[in-house]
């Protein structure tokens, strides 16, 4: 491993950040280039009979079989841009692991946000490898324990750094990137994952 590996360390979990994954030179040129290029959403989900837009922007790319569903969305991917293919080519150099989708999510400030969840679905498969790779903004990334509601870690997650999550980590935490009133900018998070047909 040529970068700076900083594991995280939590029972249960299999948590490694590389802080300088990608330069800041590169990282913001990369954040510049996909914040013009990619056609961003705002879909709503179904919570208790009333609709509510999902508090970020996203989009998905992947192979044509890499359909995702979660939260009750399914997500048809959108074909990979050349440098969507070439961020991707890279970061499963450096996890060792083939990668076939990536969800973009845009927080635009501090009151876009991402819910307490896991990236548990069974198109995952059992332990689910999903390499996050953060541009822009600096934000916080929590994890607790599943069934228990208090942070139990918190990490800020610098531009062009990658957080691995692996092994049984999405079986026994939690995560999520909260609403915060502090002035936060703009952030793109890319989670490359590696979505498997359902037999």
């Amino acid at each position: 491993m040529l970068f700076d590996d900083v594991p995280i360390l939590l029972p249960d979990a299999e948590l490694r950040l590389i802080p300088d994954w990608c330069p800041p030179t590169c990282a913001r040129q990369w954040f510049e280039q996909l914040l013009a290029e990619t056609p961003w959403e705002q879909p709503s989900v179904r919570l208790h009979g009333r609709e509510y837009p999902v508090p970020r922007l996203l989009a998905w790319y992947g192979d044509p079989e890499a359909a995702y569903t979660y939260s009750g969305l399914t997500h048809q991917p959108l074909p990979w841009t050349p440098l969507l293919a070439e961020i991707r080519s890279r970061v499963s150099a450096s996890v060792g692991q083939a990668l076939n989708g990536v969800l973009l999510n845009y927080y635009r400030d501090g009151q876009d946000s991402m819910g307490w969840h896991s990236d548990d679905e069974s198109e995952l498969g059992r332990n689910p490898l999903v390499a996050s790779l953060s541009l822009g903004g600096a934000r916080r990334f929590d994890l607790r324990r599943k069934g228990r509601n208090a942070i139990e870690h918190s990490i800020d997650l610098p531009p062009g750094s990658l957080l691995v999550m692996s092994g049984a980590t999405q079986h026994h935490w939690q995560h999520q990137v909260a609403k915060t009133r502090r002035p936060v900018a703009p952030r793109l998070n890319l989670t490359f994952r590696l979505v498997r047909a359902l037999s």
